[in-house]
């Protein structure tokens, strides 16, 4: 009988869906689902096999799994803070511009479902900041949406939602804004991004404007979206100096 001769692998290319699995692994009892994801961990060292007394086979996380969950929480908590700091520098710009700014809005859009019968559908969409012209003319509100991207993963995978962008363009102008990773480097190119949106980049700590948007059809809001507004409060503008007033 021919042995199988011993091939040497590299180690396994960890990513979310890993960390995902391990701290699923470490919240619960530990039975094991023995795919492809399981595999991966317990060649890297972050996962070990026990058996019971009365054959039970479990899994545990070793101490170099708990090192790594904890490595990638770190990171993706400094990823959150880049992302909410521009989000929030964003939403300042916006109200420098004379503009009402929101964070954090969930509105009703529609977007096309290639079905003649029902060409339109609902969603809801949730963008970064959602900002309109301070006036008093529906009419001139201009509603802009930004979406802010400090990952070049997180926009990879936006890109591939036109769904998402269809949402966002039913509202208004979109604009994708694009910060930098760790590195420095830009997340992404302007040229990554759909002729319809437009591009702002962070540029030696200043938003610049990489290409303006295309204006959508409609300058006015519908009525779901006042409502959505009315129930919120927007961004409160940056605090200028009391003294310049006197």
């Amino acid at each position: 009988m021919n042995e199988i001769p011993f091939i040497a692998a590299s180690p396994p290319s960890l990513g979310r869906a890993h960390a995902r699995r391990l701290r699923d692994v470490y919240r619960s009892a530990g039975w094991p689902c023995q795919d492809a994801l399981e595999i991966d961990l317990l060649a890297a060292g972050l996962l070990e096999r026990s058996r019971s007394a009365q054959g039970h086979e479990t899994l545990r996380v070793t101490d170099t799994g708990i090192a790594w969950i904890a490595a990638t929480l770190a990171k993706n908590r400094n990823a959150l803070s880049a992302h909410e700091a521009l989000v929030e520098r964003v939403a300042q710009e916006m109200c420098r511009g004379g503009r009402l700014a929101w964070r954090g809005l969930s509105l009703r859009a529609q977007v096309p479902t290639g079905d003649e019968a029902k060409p339109l559908r609902w969603c809801v969409a949730k963008p970064d900041v959602f900002s309109i012209r301070h006036t008093s003319v529906e009419a001139y509100v201009e509603p802009v949406v930004h979406e802010v991207k400090v990952r070049r993963s997180d926009l990879l995978a936006d890109l591939k939602q036109p769904a998402k962008r269809s949402a966002y363009l039913d509202l208004g102008e979109c604009w994708y804004v694009l910060g930098c990773d760790a590195r420095g480097r830009p997340v992404g190119t302007p040229e990554e991004i759909p002729a319809e949106c437009g591009v702002m980049m962070v540029e030696k700590d200043r938003l610049v404007v990489a290409r303006a948007a295309r204006k959508p059809q409609r300058a006015a809001l519908p009525f779901g979206v006042w409502m959505a507004l009315a129930k919120t409060t927007p961004v409160s503008g940056p605090v200028e100096d009391a003294q310049s007033s006197l």
